[in-house]
């Protein structure tokens, strides 16, 4: 072994422990990765960013942002509207949302479809009666599937591609070459979904009276000096607490914190009483013991906050310039049931500090007849954090949330675990389960703006019906230009955005806001990364190491081992990195083998796509771990089994379309 291939092989291993380990940012390790490659010789600095300019990094900016114009033009809600069956049960009902799931993943973002139809899938849940996670998971798998059918459909295909590219003598792939193996595969793992899949996931919540049940939220209620349990002992509230599923899981005095306190612990006023409940159980319970929500307001520092920013609430949009006014398709969403239950006041409104002292009498009034006139319009919403969220290691206090926006988080869901701090030093998490208040249109552009996904009931009329067709037409002729090969599927793509930003179907500001950029600099920073391995020899030293230990020389068995291999790490780590990492050693084992080399590239974009055992393998499985109430286990029940699916039916399929 050569001193440059132990160097990338290092590098290689910690790269990869890095990424297992999970402290830092996908992106963040890939640029390390990639400065230790050039500052060890692997990489010569002048090519060391040389892949932010490479096609296929190029392709994931444009199709993040066209995938954002349909998304706010409405083009999706009248798809879903059409086919989507009404009235029909569990079996089609999965069916139709699936299918209609894959589809959507094979020419936009998946991430992105998936949020557009995570509402779709709760009402569905509510009207059918099922736990949520019942219709989640198969929609984040079907989603999954449907990426593996196209070139733009997910990172590691055109990953894979540009990397096929730059090998002497070879090309990329073109749009629809992946389809001969990701279409198969789809519809036979959406068939196992409709038929058995579903009934496999575990069921966390209980659906009632066609009600989206989160599970348990960790929520603070302070006791007002006339609350009926100010004096009391903790085990006399057992009643009402019994009577309403809930409990007291701790108690905040003077900012102490009092973790399980006991029974007999007095009730004073001005405590904060740490309760789990849900949000149909905690409305009752906090108007029954005359409670109040408390908001999650920084401490002491609150009032010089708000005091720098007086108009937050009626100003909103103009605090850093960087709020964008609701779309037509945030302006559908409709006042959640739970509303008007909960809160008979607004916290944001009634207990805000406002600089009296600065304000004349007759603006004073002005503004109390602003706050009245939005009263009405003060409403709770639940969001979840998505994993590419803003919000993603911080907490309310840290946004000045309260002062800032004008918004409260009332309560928080994290797969049923509970917090031990308060929720406005809470550092939230994907995944996270938010329970949110303020006025409508703050909510909906906050939960833009910072990337979570509104789980409030949604009106699916076309908003736009003119950026609708808009914006499908010109996605389409993107795809068949790049499909017939008339312009690169970069350049395709890149025209394509242009033309959306010159007749406003994606506002020019949104353009940049549309693209996912930790994902865009992990590629960019793993492709020269990728190269040094096959430019070192390492790919074809640990290719040669796989076949001689587990294949013996048979290029089928071979094909197996690259294929497992690679559902295992991207099971592990992140799907792009995983294909950043594999497609070298594929192409090394094809080498060694004497055989085609696309049979074992197909086979790396393909396993590095089908995550479905964890978590933590793609951000889909993230984005619902929340919503669904689930466990890191609980996904291997039906994820194994279309693993499974996608070995024994992917290695036939691949030897078919891509013969050795």
């Amino acid at each position: 072994m050569s001193t440059e291939q132990l160097l990338i092989l290092s590098i290689l291993v910690g790269t990869i422990a890095a990424f297992l380990w999970g402290r830092w940012r996908h992106d963040m390790v890939a640029i390390a990765a990639l400065l230790a490659c050039v500052l060890s010789g692997l990489v010569q600095p002048g090519d060391a960013f040389a892949g932010f300019g490479h096609p296929a990094v190029v392709t994931v900016a444009c199709v993040l942002v066209l995938s954002r114009a349909l998304q706010t033009s409405g083009a999706v809600d009248a798809l879903t509207q059409a086919v989507l069956p009404a009235g029909a049960g569990p079996t089609l009902s999965i069916g139709a949302l699936t299918l209609l799931a894959a589809v959507l993943s094979a020419f936009m973002n998946n991430v992105g479809a998936l949020a557009l139809l995570m509402p779709v899938a709760l009402q569905l849940s509510n009207r059918l009666e099922l736990p949520p996670g019942k219709l989640l998971m198969p929609l984040a798998a079907a989603s999954i599937l449907g990426g593996t059918t196209t070139l733009i459909g997910t990172p590691p295909n055109l990953i894979v591609s540009g990397f096929r590219a730059n090998q002497p003598g070879m090309s990329g792939f073109g749009m629809f070459e992946f389809t001969a193996v990701g279409l198969p595969l789809t519809l036979v793992g959406i068939g196992f979904i409709v038929v058995l899949g579903w009934r496999l996931v575990p069921a966390r919540s209980q659906a009632a009276g066609g009600r989206f049940d989160t599970g348990a939220y960790i929520t603070e209620a302070r006791v007002l000096p006339d609350s009926r349990v100010a004096g009391m002992r903790l085990r006399e509230l057992e009643g009402d607490l019994d009577e309403a599923d809930a409990q007291v899981v701790g108690l905040v005095r003077n900012d102490v914190r009092m973790i399980a306190p006991s029974g007999g612990r007095l009730i004073r006023a001005g405590d904060i009483l740490v309760i789990e409940a849900d949000i149909e159980a905690l409305a009752k319970l906090v108007s029954r013991l005359g409670l109040e929500l408390e908001e999650a307001k920084a401490p002491e520092k609150k009032s010089e906050d708000a005091a720098t920013l007086p108009s937050t609430q009626n100003d909103t949009h103009a605090h850093d310039g960087s709020m964008q006014p609701p779309t037509p398709a945030s302006a559908e969403l409709v006042v959640a049931e739970e509303a008007a239950a909960v809160v008979g006041k607004s916290p944001a409104r009634d207990s805000a500090p406002t600089p009296e002292s600065d304000a004349a009498p007759a603006e004073k009034a002005a503004t109390e007849d602003a706050g009245e006139a939005r009263t009405d319009d003060i409403i709770l919403m639940e969001l979840v954090v998505r994993p590419e969220s803003a919000l993603n290691g911080r907490s309310a206090s840290d946004i000045l949330l309260r002062s800032r926006y004008g918004l409260n988080l009332l309560a928080m869901s994290r797969a049923g675990a509970r917090t031990r701090v308060r929720l406005r030093t809470l550092k939230l998490r994907p995944g996270d389960l938010l329970l949110m208040q303020g006025p409508s249109d703050t909510l909906v552009d906050f939960s833009a703006d910072f990337g979570c996904v509104p789980l409030a009931r949604r009106d699916l009329h076309i908003p736009d019906r003119r950026r609708a067709v808009t914006a499908t037409m010109i996605m389409l002729a993107a795809v068949t230009v790049a499909a017939l090969g008339w312009l690169p599927a970069a350049v395709s793509f890149a025209a394509a955005v242009l033309a959306s930003m010159a007749l406003r179907t994606v506002s020019p500001r949104a353009v940049y806001e549309a693209v996912d950029w930790p994902v865009v600099v992990l590629l960019a920073a793993l492709l020269p990364v990728a190269g040094a391995m096959q430019a070192t020899g390492a790919a074809e030293l640990i290719a040669r190491l796989l076949l001689e230990g587990l294949a013996n020389g048979d290029a089928i068995i071979g094909l197996a081992v690259i294929l497992v291999t690679t559902i295992v790490l991207t099971d592990l780590m992140n799907n792009a990195a995983t294909a950043a990492v594999m497609a070298p050693i594929g192409l090394g084992a094809a080498l060694q083998l004497g055989v085609n080399p696309d049979t074992f590239l197909m086979a790396v974009a393909l396993g590095s796509s089908c995550a479905f055992l964890t978590p933590i393998g793609h951000q889909n499985n993230t984005l619902i771990l929340g919503p669904g109430g689930f466990r890191f286990g609980d996904y291997w029940r039906m994820g194994l089994p279309l693993d499974l699916i996608v070995i024994a039916l992917g290695i036939p399929v691949l030897l078919w379309a891509w013969p050795l």
